[in-house]
């Protein structure tokens, strides 16, 4: 019968973000704002994970499969000499520089082929 007096209800809205919890399942008002305390703190907790995890997939971006068959870039050594990069048609008649590090040129050309989707995408 203690449990459902009115005057043991807690609720506590958290200012800043409009978070509001309300508790009543305890025998007294102090073991009622201590347990909705403890629920604010988790569900504060929960909404900064959740943001910081938007956060992350807004910065990481699309993930790209590397499965079989997701070719990226092809080097051919023999008869000729090539490397192309598939997803852009960027072409390379040198591949001992790009061996060597010299991914400039594919860099720029996967950026430009970043744009160009997210353009033709709405963003």
């Amino acid at each position: 019968q203690n449990v459902q007096k009115n005057e043991t209800a807690i609720r506590i809205t958290h200012m800043p973000t409009g978070v509001v919890v309300a508790v009543q399942d305890q025998r007294s008002q102090a073991q009622n704002r201590e347990r909705a305390m403890q629920v604010l703190k988790s569900r504060l907790f929960e909404l900064e994970r959740r943001k910081r995890e938007a956060e992350l997939a807004s910065l990481k971006g699309e993930n790209i499969d590397a499965a079989w068959g997701n070719q990226i870039r092809s080097y051919v050594l023999h008869p000729y000499q090539m490397v192309k990069d598939l997803r852009t048609g960027y072409e390379v008649g040198n591949p001992q520089a790009v061996f060597d590090g010299d991914v400039d040129g594919f860099i720029e050309a996967g950026i430009r082929w970043r744009r160009s989707g997210a353009e033709a995408s709405g963003e």
